[in-house]
């Protein structure tokens, strides 16, 4: 299937089988979510953060029919605001993807290369040839709804099972749609108020109407796509108002808050003047003093493994008494697993219970306040027990512990070479980094103190100091500094704001104290990890060339990098020759096992082949005798490798493969092709083994790439899937800025860059990869 044609025709003869992988499993729960949405930011996001790892995210965008017959933008994640200003409505008649999508009424595809020009962004795509844009049409019933537009990292051919997957996900958020607009259809008047759950859209705003002042209700489909955007579905607060329950939403990444009226309802609390939704009160005020530790340390642990949970707390009603609340919610994660918004109801577990029930004692909603502490202490434990490196660290304070202890922000330093240096100051991103950076400098000589003390610091209320020309207030409402010390040494300090007035008791105290504690040994801990692992990748890289040699006739580069899991080296090496008569030789290989052993046995193999290969040893008899060596030493190690060598003069190539994938061609006119190489047994497998020696023919103007499997192993895909998509990325890149564009220098060296920027984007990497081009001279460059 040719990735520039523009849309993409049903195949028959392609396998639809279900397979059962990571991928399809994650889109199966997608689809179940899916169907439980209630707007179309939630649809958009729900597809984010549960689907396929291939759905990147930047430039996605759902589209809704109005009453006028134009696709108005209801939700959208990563597009800048000119884009939103420009793509806010979209003609159905235009050559855009979402039109042709809805007036050819099937899936459209813009191809990288054709992102990387003309949409969204000319920039966007560009130098990387790995952002797909799809549009798939939402129609139900032979009724058009609007289309779906979701960018995919397909560099090459999208694979008939993920366009299933595509298409899939359209259906349902289809249909959801169709049903969210049915019956908000059959209400009278547009709601009040902002999303379901009470935070307004995030990256959806109501669409305006066509005098541009507010929603257009004149027509079922305008006044549907306001709604479906991001306004409270009429039917369903109904519902939940007549269970007793109230909607709230936390957004863990501004900190943001939303309760709807009936939430401050149920609470007891004075709902909004406007009756909309509004920031939810802190609940370190309203929660039972003896209740809060015990709600803190389940939300931790909901938090820690995200999906739904259930936690009963008692409230303080305003002028008195208490509610027994009970908070159903789920914890969304994002596709790097990490948590960014919780959802839910809040009922009045008095009035909701089950006939019969007795009524609860009037004691703490959960275990004894001391018990509670306790509990939440052991759920940050367990938590920050799982990370391993210094940025797994500041990602669980940021993910876990600033939410669980209702913070503001946190504000983490560590001390080097006798200084403090930030690590943490983009707990918050966008509008929040300057007030974090402002923090940081504020906080920078008390921070200095508590150290030097070791006694942690709180404030008192009351003592918040303000700007000297009477503006806003100089220091946080709330704040704690705590010394970071273990084993004697000193780690760092932490710095927690809160956003309103609060008293530290004595219990709270304890409880950051012990706090203080933990974190402190998990960064001595992660620091001693990335320390080991920093020398580790530094002594494999000083075995590796430190410069390949600059050879007449060929442009090179090259690129290594080590595995993200474990302290261990590993094995993978390449090599560039001079040999003997003019020719050229590559080596490149990967031992078995990432410990010091395989390191050392690459080690010895680099040398030994060298060795042969100079002699003037073939490609075929260098491997044969390689592996003889190998097996005679005292290891039960094996080793795959790749040899060939180029005559630059005439372009001739001998190749020989020990279990090694094989290299890639990629031919003048932009094709990427891999050689046919027969291969012979891993080194050290065989010590009699012979492997084939083959002859081809490198023309001017022709790329080669040898890689090791780390380039292409993804345990989410694959592995032959993995290879067609890069071979597609490269087809792609030598048509947009191969060699004969920028000049063969700086050609590789950007597609060596991309290559690996592919690798580092993934959720971990359990390989080392290690790649070398090498670029044939044509006559004029």
């Amino acid at each position: 299937m040719d990735l520039s044609s523009p849309w993409l025709p049903p195949s028959e003869d392609e396998s639809r089988t279900p397979r059962s992988s990571p991928t399809a499993r994650s889109a199966m729960r997608c689809v179940r979510l899916l169907l439980g949405c209630t707007s179309a930011a939630e649809l958009l996001g729900t597809i984010l953060a549960e689907g396929p790892g291939w759905i990147t995210g930047e430039g996605s965008a759902l589209y809704l029919l109005d009453s006028a017959g134009m696709l108005r933008l209801a939700a959208s994640h990563g597009l800048p605001e000119w884009a939103h200003e420009r793509y806010g409505m979209v003609d159905p008649a235009g050559d855009l993807p979402a039109a042709m999508a809805l007036r050819l009424r099937r899936p459209y595809l813009l191809s990288p290369e054709r992102t990387s020009v003309d949409y969204p962004n000319r920039n966007a795509g560009m130098g990387t040839g790995m952002v797909a844009i799809i549009a798939l049409p939402m129609i139900v019933d032979e009724r058009p709804i609007g289309v779906l537009a979701l960018a995919l990292a397909h560099r090459g051919t999208v694979p008939r099972r993920d366009l299933d997957v595509l298409e899939t996900l359209g259906d349902a958020c289809a249909h959801r749609l169709s049903h969210l607009l049915h019956h908000a259809n059959a209400e009278t008047g547009p709601p009040r108020g902002g999303r379901p759950g009470g935070a307004p859209a995030t990256g959806a705003g109501t669409p305006p109407g066509p005098d541009g002042n507010g929603p257009d209700t004149n027509g079922p489909d305008a006044d549907d796509a306001g709604r479906a955007a991001g306004l409270a579905h009429p039917m369903l607060s109904l519902a939940v108002r007549s269970a007793g329950h109230g909607a709230f939403e936390r957004d863990l990444v501004t900190g943001e808050s939303y309760w709807d009226a009936q939430a401050y309802r149920v609470a007891g609390q004075p709902p909004p003047a406007d009756g909309g939704p509004a920031a939810a009160p802190d609940l370190d005020r309203i929660v039972h003093p003896e209740d809060l530790p015990d709600f803190q340390a389940a939300l931790a642990e909901a938090l820690a493994t995200g999906g739904p949970y259930r936690i009963t707390y008692r409230v303080l009603r305003r002028g008195g008494g208490v509610v027994r609340i009970e908070e159903t919610g789920e914890v969304m994660l994002d596709v790097h697993r990490r948590p960014v918004r919780i959802a839910g109801l809040v009922a009045d577990r008095d009035r909701v219970r089950a006939p019969g029930e007795r009524p609860p004692a009037d004691g703490p909603g959960g275990a004894p306040a001391a018990g509670a502490r306790s509990a939440l202490l052991l759920a940050l434990t367990r938590a920050l027990s799982r990370a391993v490196t210094v940025r797994d660290v500041t990602t669980t304070v940021t993910d876990i512990a600033r939410p669980a202890f209702g913070a503001a922000s946190i504000v983490l330093d560590l001390v080097d070479e006798g200084r403090l240096l930030p690590v943490s100051h983009t707990v918050y991103g966008g509008p929040r980094r300057t007030e974090l950076t402002r923090l940081a400098d504020l906080s920078e000589g008390v921070m200095q103190h508590a150290l030097a003390r070791s006694t942690p610091l709180f404030s008192e209320p009351g003592r918040t100091g303000r700007a000297p020309d009477g503006g806003g207030p100089l220091t946080p409402p709330a704040w704690t500094v705590l010394p970071l010390v273990a084993s004697g040494r000193q780690v760092g300090s932490c710095l927690i704001t809160f956003a309103t007035e609060r008293a530290f008791g004595r219990e709270d105290r304890t409880l950051y104290s012990a706090f203080a504690g933990v974190l402190a040994q998990s960064l001595e801990r992660a620091r001693l990890y990335d320390t080991h692992h920093h020398r580790a990748t530094e002594l494999q890289r000083a075995m590796l060339p430190r410069t390949l040699p600059r050879l007449p006739g060929i442009a090179s580069a090259a690129r290594y990098l080590p595995s993200t899991e474990g302290m261990q080296i590993g094995g993978d090496w390449y090599d560039l020759l001079r040999l003997p008569e003019g020719r050229i030789g590559l080596v490149i290989g990967d031992v078995q096992g990432h410990n010091a052993e395989a390191t050392a046995v690459m080690g010895q193999l680099r040398s030994v082949l060298r060795a042969y290969a100079t002699d003037g040893h073939d490609p075929a008899a260098t491997l044969a005798r390689t592996s003889r060596l190998l097996s005679g030493l005292d290891t039960d190690l094996f080793a795959t490798c790749l040899y060939l060598t180029l005559d630059p003069a005439d372009g001739t190539l001998r190749a020989a493969r020990a279990g090694h994938p094989s290299p890639v061609r990629i031919t003048d006119d932009a094709k990427a092709v891999e050689l046919d190489l027969p291969g012979g047994p891993p080194l050290g497998v065989d010590p009699e083994a012979a492997y084939h020696l083959s002859v081809g023919h490198l023309a001017p103007g022709e790329t080669l790439l040898v890689y090791t499997d780390g380039l292409v192993e993804d345990r989410e895909e694959d592995y032959d899937e993995s290879v067609q998509r890069m071979l597609g990325g490269l087809e792609l890149w030598a048509r947009q800025t191969g060699p004969g564009r920028i000049g063969p220098a700086p050609a590789l060296e950007r597609l060596a860059d991309l290559l690996t920027l592919n690798v580092t984007e993934r959720r971990s990497r359990p390989d080392d990869v290690a790649l070398l081009l090498l670029h044939r001279m044509s006559a004029g460059q």
